[in-house]
């Protein structure tokens, strides 16, 4: 391409500098696919616009690669749900659920979905700071069964300990709250400018504008002045966790008893 340094540099970060006729020649040197070619050169009169608006028809596609992409090089996450909780967290069978029981995902596409889901948990690294909010309901929320919603809750205490993850839970005593209008998640980057990734049913937004981020960070904010700390979110998980034992024994005695051939001894 006979282009310097700089040049290649100010492309690859994204600060422009090259023609749509450069940005065509240099992917036919990397011998780009043709559907990618046409995918990326369609973006190019878009480079202006901050943020990016995905949408993706009926449902979101198995992948979500620039939401991956940007997790990859992510200096920092915050995350918030009202219901769920956060993919980031899931256990497999959870994330299993919680995709066995869309209307719009095709139910064939599910073994996919579920390894590219988990896929994407992967692309944070363990040097994120990450800080997870998440309403109490989606402790009580039975996704699943009994094994299921156990073994979630456990998981939680476990990623609880990690030194670069906070849980944080906001009590259902609190009432109405900052995080009342959806879920979302925050990113901070070394090299790039902060953005918010928030996903609808079919549709992804990839939020640069310096007013959206800064009206994200006062919800965040909020919310740490709303939740319990992480030492009574951690209690409340096994509060709950705790609670739930005698009920799981008794759904995991009565799934033995009705695949045993005979029935059990009086």
């Amino acid at each position: 391409m006979d282009w310097d340094e700089a040049k290649v540099s100010d492309v690859v970060n994204g600060k422009g500098g090259a023609t749509q006729l450069e940005v065509a020649v240099l992917l036919g040197v990397c011998r780009v696919n043709a559907e990618e070619v046409a995918h990326l050169l369609s973006l190019y009169g878009e480079t202006h616009i901050r943020g990016w608006w995905q949408q993706h028809g009926r449902c979101s596609p198995i992948r979500l690669r620039t939401v991956v992409e940007h997790l990859k090089v992510a200096k920092s996450l915050v995350s918030w749900h009202t219901h769920l909780v956060p993919l980031f967290l899931q256990t497999t069978d959870y994330l299993r659920e919680v995709l066995r029981a869309s209307s719009t995902a095709p139910a064939d596409e599910l073994a996919e979905r579920v390894r590219a889901q988990l896929a994407m948990q992967a692309s944070v690294g363990r040097k994120v700071k990450c800080t997870y909010f998440l309403h109490e309901f989606a402790l009580h929320l039975r996704v699943g069964g009994a094994e299921v919603h156990a073994g979630q809750l456990l998981h939680l205490l476990f990623m609880a300990n990690r030194p670069n993850i906070r849980i944080r839970i906001v009590p259902a005593a609190h009432g109405a709250h900052a995080g009342l209008a959806g879920p979302f998640t925050q990113l901070t980057f070394t090299k790039y400018e902060p953005l918010v990734w928030v996903q609808t049913e079919n549709s992804s937004l990839l939020d640069e504008a310096r007013d959206a981020i800064d009206g994200y960070e006062t919800v965040v904010r909020a919310l740490e002045e709303q939740s319990l700390d992480e030492a009574e979110s951690t209690a409340l998980i096994t509060r709950l966790y705790e609670s739930l034992q005698p009920a799981r024994h008794q759904a995991l005695t009565a799934e033995t008893r009705s695949t045993e051939p005979f029935p059990p001894p009086a």
